[in-house]
């Protein structure tokens, strides 16, 4: 079985116009268009059983409309996951953390880069408290983005926010995930701050010879599994911005990882995180 934990897609009548804005960054390229067909026809190709939605609210207020769309998703596709968005600066957020628990939704994304928020900004702690408290997981954009020059979610700030949240809650089980091996282009950082903890850590745009974001080697990625331990990593590709058949294929294919760590890695992680 394989499970992608990190993927996107937009409404048909929007979709156009933000793959190309999106899209408008040297070095990037898309692999579908964007759309749900898009998701569903790539996972089939690829031999993807289930991928998991992250949308990202960029402006406050977006809650309704963000939401509308995910949990069409989640009401008229079963191999599609949609978590929920919720901005920093919107209004009521214990409010609509509920509303995303009461009705089925296993978690939520942010984007600290997309809000120009800091992943350890008082705003994002009492939402990712808010969240856990409720058993929802957490997915946080974490390292460079091609399009920001500030890095709102470098290792030793998630690190920090994962320290308050634990304090705060007394809970154990580790429910945040960092994208992007724990922060794209901070591998070093990522070694200090973050292998280890008590988080998970998706491999989305780690492969740098499939392109988009990643500098890091085969090495880098096997040492990282190996020292976070291979039960707290998902696959994840961030398609449509990395393809999915061509990920799965690269890991299958990873020298230093037993099977048994490379079916922990495809799907018994996320399998338990979404509860299937």
């Amino acid at each position: 079985m394989v499970i992608d934990f990190h993927t996107h897609v937009y409404p048909d009548p929007i979709a156009e116009r933000i793959m190309a804005a999106l899209g408008n960054v040297p070095g990037v390229q898309a692999h579908t268009a964007g759309t749900l067909n898009g998701l569903l026809g790539s996972m089939e190709n690829a031999g993807v059983d289930k991928s998991v939605v992250l949308p990202v609210n960029t402006r406050k207020g977006q809650f309704d409309t963000v939401t509308k769309f995910a949990k069409h998703i989640n009401d008229t596709c079963d191999n599609l996951i949609s978590f929920g968005g919720i901005h920093p600066d919107d209004d009521d957020i214990p409010e609509k953390l509920d509303y995303l628990k009461e009705n089925g939704f296993k978690g939520i994304k942010i984007h600290p880069d997309y809000t120009e928020t800091f992943i350890d900004d008082e705003r994002y702690i009492r939402i990712i408290t808010g969240a856990q408290k409720r058993g929802l997981t957490v997915v946080t954009h974490a390292g460079k983005d091609p399009a920001y020059e500030i890095i709102h979610c470098p290792p030793d700030k998630g690190r920090a926010m994962l320290d308050r949240v634990y304090a705060a809650t007394g809970f154990t089980e580790p429910f945040f995930v960092f994208a992007h091996l724990g922060g794209n282009h901070l591998l070093g950082d990522v070694e200090k701050y973050l292998v280890g903890q008590n988080c998970y850590i998706d491999i989305s745009c780690s492969f740098s010879d499939l392109g988009n974001f990643s500098d890091a080697t085969d090495a880098d990625i096997v040492r990282v599994i190996k020292n976070h331990g291979a039960d707290k990593i998902l696959f994840a590709t961030d398609s449509p911005w990395n393809d999915q058949k061509a990920y799965i294929k690269r890991l299958r294919e990873l020298d230093g990882l037993t099977d048994n760590e490379k079916e922990l890695i495809f799907s018994k992680n996320a399998g338990k995180l979404l509860g299937l």
